[in-house]
């Protein structure tokens, strides 16, 4: 099992914004910059945060990427799902048999931790951190 890089970059990011500028926007050459990632591709990334409802994007000179209000309450599991979608990670090749004990495993622990990750907001991380990201 192994997330995407573009999961990586979408919560250091989201961390980042946290740390150094919740109230303020930030251009996406400077969080570019930061985790040494191409502005093009982290611009796919912030597209679906904004589009997921967890950040604001404003055009122009002026312009840039910042936390929406309430952000305190963004968990890791909404920010994974906006990047890698909500679909299981395991797909049981028995899909008709509602018996299958292999798929019953699986489903719970992967059920188990999505609730660790729901359970996780980055309000709760920015209270622990003393470094920056």
């Amino acid at each position: 099992m192994k997330y995407s890089k573009a999961t990586n970059y979408a919560l250091h990011t989201m961390m980042y914004l946290t740390a150094v500028a919740p109230d303020k926007r930030l251009g996406v050459q400077q969080l570019a910059e930061h985790q040494r990632v191409s502005p093009t591709y982290l611009s796919k990334i912030l597209t679906k945060l904004v589009k997921a409802g967890m950040i604001e994007s404003v055009s122009g000179a002026n312009g840039g990427y910042k936390l929406k209000p309430n952000w305190e309450a963004i968990s890791f599991l909404e920010i994974i799902h906006a990047i890698e979608g909500s679909t299981s990670l395991f797909d049981c090749c028995q899909n008709d048999n509602p018996d299958c004990l292999i798929q019953k495993i699986m489903v719970s622990a992967e059920e188990k931790m999505e609730q660790e990750l729901f359970n996780q907001t980055i309000g709760d991380l920015a209270k622990k951190m003393t470094v920056t990201l």
